[in-house]
């Protein structure tokens, strides 16, 4: 690798600097705070610098830094501001980077010394960070250590209003067990680790549960030392308040009172107390002065109450829907107050754009209309959707500024944790100066990121959290450029190139789900959600080009690790689609030769990635095992981390779509192989669904493998094997292909048979077609309907055939315009073949263009 490093200084101790206080509020208590944070990233006393105070602009984070002859100044409003000072003096000398697969730093020379200061004021007052639900998809069984590391990391790139739900569950056990709930009514109402934000939201009930009553000691511990650290840093974590959920059992102390079962992805349930009942005013306060008694004082309270389910008021255009919502709002807001005057209310907005069928404008002014100004918070979470996916205009403009109410700016770039590529870089860069320079503006307070989960596509949380400090437009190549200094040491060309190239694929396209058809469960036949055109690959092939330049550089190993992993995905599905093709056609010779190359190219991805710092299953499986002090609950908590990755509950199955060492080589292959043996022996008989369930509740740890010596050089092999997948290899379908049928699927009774379909390439079509290739009998179909998270959104009653002569084979739909599918979507058909079954074809999504 080249370096173009000149000798740096040598280090001293960081200084104290309480001189350099002067009259600005920081306290000593976050300047020390800051500087240790420093020496984490720096491994060191740090270089030759001094830190201290300055004064915040308008109520937003400042911070100062000037470079003499005596060293590095950095002055800052607070210690997040102080860390993010430091940061980007760091980056802006190509000297270093801080990223969850790992960490550069070099002591950075210093530039000219002309004493001049540079001085950056943030465009907002927060820069919010975490999703509810990130809490079960990346961070439900962190440790101290691992909690530490990320509050370093929020600090370094400017964090300053975390969501911080850990604890929320001992919280609520005590004020449930004050009502008189008895310690097993408690337990069996909570689920498991990973599953509790959606417990939280109303969504579940009773996964994994009980949940064992070590849990809640454990957190209480952690969550002290966890804001702690985010206040000694000053920043301002929104806490958890009382959402109104609550156990059944509830019900034998107060036998009066009014629940509401709420429902959820067509199968999950729980109950629900309106805020219109005294009771829930008096557990609201409760929680809060529970919380502040263990934790003291909290300035924000997140209550949400309506996550992806129906509003139980009267329809819209009525004063009454309007009027019991602005009491809703009421209620909920006093319920906090009551607990702690001085707090504000805070509530994600995922259902402003995502349920605007249920949110339309008036709706959301009367929630909000009796809550004081300063004491609400919303959170638009998902302005990427907005944009680039749902293309139904910004929220800001649809809801006019959130009726005075202050909100924050952000964006939900994963789903799931889910490991594939996806993102508009240049959205990304610069797509929050449309809301900094719009009329309906409002109180904009914050700009943030709001991911399912992370620990993966680094580059997009890296340029978020520049942009979050910035009101004017990033130069993404300049930008990029310089982000590969930083990580690497260096730059070349075919880094260059490959940003330009892959920009005009994953990271150019905004994916609803990225996942490969592999990541499904098999029957699949269709292409899955990844971008993989072929700039895809070209892009990635320029990456791996000057491995030998870069290969000194763990960040550019772990980088390309990932990267031909992810080259390798694309080209599985493509042989996964050539078999299921010959399978049709009855060329079993050619379908077990793709199967060969498949279990070939997903055993060296696995093993490739078995030199990744964080993507292997034994890293998130260790995380749940070191939270139980027995065998019984290190097991439990294993399951229920093995759940959450795979089946999830069922009926959202592979939604977080790790592609991880051990779960590809454990769960993803082997599925596949058990698949296929009713494939090439028909008189197998399988059942994947409960295979699935065997592996998350039976099974415990992960199978050995040895990682490459040289995982650059393995990495150069496997995509150069791999290149020699064409997609020529696939005969392509008029329409898109979903799915298939063959005699080990239907029979000659009426049956059901259902195919998984992204909701994007649902709202691109508009009909349904059954296409014979073989066989000698028909098949005939009598009804088809449209699930899209467990609603039916099109129910067709036709009857159809397809063979040598096709008759109503059809099936015509229309998608209401506000309909989603985020956790699952569903095609079922009620079928049947005459004779003796021995009929084959494709079911295909016939294109509106078509």
């Amino acid at each position: 690798m080249k370096s173009s490093r000149l000798p740096s200084l040598l280090l001293i101790p960081l200084l104290a600097a309480s001189s350099l206080l002067a009259a600005s509020a920081i306290t000593q208590r976050e300047i020390t705070a800051a500087s240790e944070v420093i020496k984490r990233f720096t491994d060191s006393e740090g270089p030759r610098l001094r830190i201290g105070g300055i004064d915040s602009e308008n109520g937003n984070p400042v911070y100062a830094t000037k470079a003499t002859e005596e060293g590095l100044t950095i002055s800052g409003s607070s210690g997040v501001a102080i860390c993010k000072g430091f940061y980007d003096y760091v980056k802006s000398q190509g000297a270093g980077i801080s990223s969850w697969t790992g960490k550069r730093f070099e002591l950075p020379i210093l530039p000219e010394l002309t004493g001049k200061e540079t001085k950056v004021v943030s465009p907002v007052k927060y820069h919010y960070y975490f999703n509810v639900v990130t809490y079960g998809y990346t961070m439900p069984y962190w440790d101290w250590p691992r909690w530490e590391k990320e509050i370093d990391w929020m600090a370094l790139h400017g964090i300053d209003m975390p969501l911080a739900l850990v604890a929320h569950e001992a919280i609520t056990a005590r004020v449930f067990k004050k009502l008189g709930l008895s310690d097993k009514e408690i337990s069996e109402y909570f689920v498991g680790p990973a599953h509790l934000p959606w417990m939280r939201m109303g969504n579940i009930s009773g996964i994994d549960g009980p949940l064992p009553e070590e849990w809640h000691k454990d957190q209480v511990a952690l969550q002290h030392k966890i804001l702690e650290r985010m206040r000694s840093l000053g920043m301002t974590p929104i806490c958890p308040g009382f959402s109104g959920f609550v156990p059944p059992a509830i019900k034998r102390l107060y036998p009066d009172i009014k629940l509401v079962e709420t429902h959820w992805a067509g199968s999950f349930k729980n109950w629900m107390l309106s805020p219109d009942q005294k009771l829930f005013t008096k557990i609201g306060k409760m929680f809060v002065m529970e919380w502040e008694k263990e934790f003291g004082p909290c300035s924000h309270y997140l209550v949400d109450s309506f996550n992806e389910m129906d509003v139980p008021f009267p329809p819209h255009g009525t004063p009454e829907r309007y009027k019991l919502l602005a009491d809703y709002g009421d209620k909920v807001y006093q319920s906090i107050k009551e607990g702690s005057p001085r707090a504000v209310w805070v509530m994600q907005g995922w259902m402003f754009g995502y349920q605007r069928n249920i949110w339309d404008p008036k709706s959301l002014e009367a929630l909000v209309s009796k809550v004081p100004d300063d004491k609400m918070l919303l959170l638009d979470l998902a302005v990427d959707y907005n944009k680039n996916f749902w293309n139904n205009g910004t929220n800001w403009d649809f809801y006019k500024g959130f009726f005075n109410k202050d909100w924050i700016y952000s964006v939900i770039p994963n789903m799931g944790g889910k490991t594939g590529m996806t993102g508009v870089l240049d959205f990304y860069a610069n797509g929050h100066l449309e809301a900094l320079n719009s009329p309906n503006r409002g109180h904009l307070a914050g700009i943030g990121m709001a991911p399912e989960g992370f620990e993966n596509n680094e580059v997009i949380y890296e340029l978020m959290a520049d942009a979050g400090w910035s009101d004017k437009p990033i130069d993404l190549d300049a930008w990029l450029k310089n982000y590969d200094i930083c990580r690497y040491g260096d730059t070349d060309k075919a880094l260059d190139d490959y940003w330009k190239i892959i920009r005009q694929s994953v990271y150019g396209s905004f994916t609803d789900h990225p996942r490969f058809n592999w990541q499904f469960r098999p029957g699949r036949i269709g292409k899955g959600s990844i971008n993989t055109n072929p700039e895809f690959y070209q892009a990635i092939e320029r990456f791996a080009s000057c491995a030998n330049d870069f290969r000194d550089s763990d960040l550019y190993v772990s980088d390309l690790t990932e990267l031909t992993a992810a080259y390798l995905g694309g080209k599985i599905e493509l042989l996964i689609q050539a078999s299921e093709m010959a399978m049709q056609d009855d060329n079993m010779d050619q379908a077990k030769r793709y199967e060969q190359e498949i279990e070939a190219l997903m055993s060296g991805m696995d093993r490739l990635l078995a030199s990744h710092p964080i993507h292997r299953l034994d890293v998130w499986l260790n995380y749940a095992r070191k939270h139980g002090s027995s065998q019984e609950l290190k097991d439990y908590y294993e399951k229920n981390a093995r759940r959450l990755v795979t089946i999830w509950g069922p009926p959202i199955d592979d939604y977080a779509a790790k592609i991880w060492s051990g779960l590809i080589r454990d769960y993803y292959l082997p599925r596949r192989k058990e698949y296929l043996k009713a494939k090439f022996d028909p008189s197998v008989k399988i059942d994947l669904p409960a295979w699935e369930r065997d592996w998350v509740e039976k099974n415990r740890g992960v199978s050995p493998v040895s990682p490459f010596e040289d995982p650059v050089a393995a990495a150069r092999e496997l995509i150069a094997r791999a290149a020699k997948v064409s997609p020529d290899i696939i005969k392509q379908p008029e329409g898109i292909l979903i799915g298939t049928w063959n005699p080990e699927t239907v029979g000659t009774e009426w049956k059901e048979l259902s195919w998984s379909v992204s909701p994007s390439a649902l709202k691109q079509a508009k009909a349904l077609r059954f296409s014979y290739t073989k066989g000698t009998n028909k098949l005939e179909i009598s009804h088809v309907r449209i699930e899209m998270d467990g609603n039916t959104v099109a129910d067709i009653q036709q009857n159809g055939t397809t063979g040598i002569e096709n008759i109503n084979n059809v099936y015509r739909f229309r998608i209401p315009q506000d309909a989603q599918g985020n956790n699952s979507c569903r095609i079922i058909a009620r079928v049947r073949s005459d004779g003796q079954a021995d009929s084959r074809g494709n079911v295909e999504l016939i294109p509106i263009s078509q």
